[in-house]
């Protein structure tokens, strides 16, 4: 019996799950939802918090799993930005979340992985006036996830981008110590920045926190005492944004490009060139 296996669950949405037998790992990846991973066990411990009512909901935005951002990560100032004397709105953490992503291919040669992409389209056009094509790659091997993509700009100019993740991380517990280079935060409850001494708690915050100095691209936290997850990415992701709702048992640990608003801002934009593409990549890991 191999491995490594893909099936496809047809319920209200598709989903396909991937396994790894041997390590007792498993994610969920739902295209027609944003291509979001809606559940990730990693040698034996399920990881991540989702809220079903949410996810069931084809208008919600869905609270849990690893929502994907793009082509920004965080909010506009009024929902709105300006771009070459045009006013666009733009939906919180962008257009991906909210769209269905086609299936591309799917195997178990070595690892259990899907590729799944998104094309832009008069409704993206509406809000981010760029074509874009994205590609990611789900890759479940050695007990660990890898997100693998690629930003393809389409368009005839510079297209602007600062993508990221949003993995809901399911406990209970909102002070947690984060091992990570970083030496200070930027609370946005009291627009503040603060030393991190030891661990942060997030009991009662409504904002989030960012943090903003860290050189290595890895960031690693205890879910609970047998339970430690490493998160490693490329460093294109500059920022690791920390959140959580009072009364709700998860903390998320966000990896994103730039800060929020910075559409807004425009001080730190990355841009994609003419006809370029950028790859990055995400791997969760439970140590």
């Amino acid at each position: 019996m191999s491995n490594y296996a893909v099936h496809k669950l047809d319920h209200t949405f598709t989903i396909y799950q991937l396994t790894e037998a041997d390590t007792d790992s498993s994610v969920s990846i739902c295209p027609d939802r944003g291509a979001i991973a809606t559940q990730l066990r990693l040698r034996g411990k399920e990881l991540f918090y989702l809220d079903k009512a949410t996810f069931m909901d084809p208008v919600s935005n869905i609270r849990g799993g690893n929502p994907i951002l793009f082509p920004i990560s965080g909010q506009l100032t009024d929902g709105q930005y300006e771009w070459e004397g045009h006013t666009y709105s733009m939906k919180n953490h962008g257009v991906a979340r909210t769209n269905h992503w086609e299936v591309v291919s799917f195997g178990t040669d070595g690892a259990a992985s899907l590729t799944v992409r998104l094309h832009s389209d008069a409704s993206t056009l509406a809000s981010y006036p760029f074509e874009f094509e994205l590609e990611f790659t789900y890759i479940l091997q050695g007990g660990k996830l890898r997100l693998e993509q690629q930003y393809r700009n389409l368009s005839g100019k510079p297209m602007p981008v600062y993508a990221g993740f949003h993995p809901y991380f399911a406990t209970a517990n909102k002070e947690l110590v984060y091992e990570t280079d970083a030496t200070v935060y930027l609370d946005y409850n009291d627009g503040e920045i603060k030393q991190i001494d030891h661990a942060i708690d997030l009991s009662g915050k409504v904002e989030s926190l960012t943090l903003l100095d860290a050189r290595k691209p890895q960031i690693s936290f205890s879910l609970a005492e047998d339970t430690r997850i490493k998160l490693s990415y490329s460093d294109v992701f500059k920022y690791v944004v920390l959140w959580s709702v009072e009364g709700k048992p998860f903390v998320c640990v966000e990896p994103w490009m730039a800060k929020t608003h910075e559409l807004n801002r425009k001080e730190e934009l990355p841009f994609i060139e003419a006809g370029s593409t950028l790859e990055a990549w995400l791997e969760i890991a439970s140590e």
